[in-house]
């Protein structure tokens, strides 16, 4: 049995070494050996070059294939896993073409098992966590009106001027503002075209409250199945998004004005410039530090009263580990492994488990990567 980690990027690193230490054979693909070799060299020299032939050739069944590489592989690697009767690990969002290998990978007795890093990941696990304790609760009633947000952002630790700075290409961020979303707001679902046009405050039940822009990004409203929402739950609000720093539109008004106008190869050559830009001016210093903030809040009520209202509330920062965002993704990216390795994980294609052992677990070791993880009761 091998773990395949293909790359080695930023967010890669902690969860990769945490491997490695723990005495896993590991074999490390990355598309430059000399990248993986600065950051793993000191503990493996089983570091090869990335290529999907060069892996199939020396994939065996039972090995686990691990995608840190952009998304564009995640199906493909897959694929492979299937043939070979490997599982695969990634921490991206599951894509319909993920989606449809579940019978195949079903048949081939291997576990695919994505959306196990932060935002999707540790965000899932808070919301099966409260969705399992409020069903257990004297509160629950089918009836009981529901409320639930989930935002996370990583925001920079000391704020500057554009209230944002980028770990990695800003390409991304760009493009995701040009995304439509969809949530439920007031029992129905409210489309909105461009993040910038559905901005409200929230505050963040921190040790010390703390107000944060947040807006609500792709489509939420699948993920009420996945929270084992049941059908007939009147739903009055299902919000998942993003979490800025307050004065973060303001500094960003013009980036949005320009975003709007921008369309076919100019476009897309004129994002390319703004993001070199960005890079340039708002990338993080060696060794600054960034911040992370995830809240994920359900609310019980009952005749327009709260009978019952949590939220799991987490604040991590760089330190001498390194930052926060590379350890909570990649961290629970290896959990994932390792549960995939003790046959915790079913075969199929699976997001962030809502197993109440391994949910406990994991937030156990999450609780170790941040430095403030609580779950709030609002109604105590």
């Amino acid at each position: 049995m091998t773990i395949h980690w293909c790359g080695t990027g930023l967010s890669a690193i902690p969860g990769l070494r945490r491997l490695i230490e723990a005495g896993y054979p590991v074999t490390v693909w990355n598309r430059t050996v000399e990248k993986a070799r600065a950051e793993v060299g000191d503990l493996t020299d089983d570091i090869r070059t990335f290529d999907i032939d060069a892996l199939g050739a020396v994939l065996e069944k039972g090995d686990v294939i691990v995608s840190m590489l952009p998304g564009d592989w995640h199906v493909p690697l897959a694929e492979l896993a299937i043939e070979k009767g490997a599982h695969f690990v990634s921490s991206s969002y599951i894509a319909p073409e993920m989606r449809a290998l579940d019978d195949k990978a079903r048949e081939a007795g291997v576990a695919l098992v994505n959306e196990v890093g932060l935002d999707p990941g540790i965000d899932h696990l808070m919301a099966h966590a409260l969705v399992d304790d409020y069903r257990a609760s004297d509160a629950f009633d089918p009836e009981n009106h529901l409320s639930f947000i989930s935002y996370c952002g990583g925001i920079p630790k000391n704020p500057n001027p554009f209230r944002y700075k980028f770990s990695w290409s800003p390409l991304g961020v760009l493009k995701a503002l040009r995304s439509p979303s969809r949530s439920i707001r007031d029992y129905a679902p409210l489309d909105v075209a461009r993040p910038w046009d559905a901005i409200s405050t929230y505050v963040a039940p921190l040790p010390t409250p703390e107000s944060f822009e947040v807006y609500p990004n792709r489509d939420s409203i699948p993920f009420m199945q996945q929270y084992h929402f049941e059908d007939h739950w009147p739903v009055k609000e299902f919000v998942r998004g993003t979490l800025r720093l307050n004065g973060w539109s303001d500094a960003w008004s013009d980036v949005f004005r320009e975003i709007e106008t921008l369309e076919g190869p100019e476009g897309e050559a004129r994002l390319k410039e703004m993001s070199d830009q960005f890079w340039a001016e708002n990338a993080y210093d060696e060794g600054e530090p960034d911040r992370v903030v995830l809240c994920v809040g359900l609310k019980a009520e009952k005749d327009g009263k709260a009978v019952w209202h949590k939220t799991y509330v987490m604040d991590a920062w760089g330190d001498e580990r390194g930052s926060a965002m590379a350890r909570l993704v990649s961290i629970p990216v290896s959990l994932a492994v390792e549960a995939v390795l003790n046959r915790a994980i079913p075969a199929g294609v699976h997001a962030a488990p809502s197993d109440p052992k391994l949910v406990q677990a994991w937030m156990a070791e999450i609780d170790k990567l941040a430095q403030h993880l609580q779950v709030v009761d609002h109604t105590a």
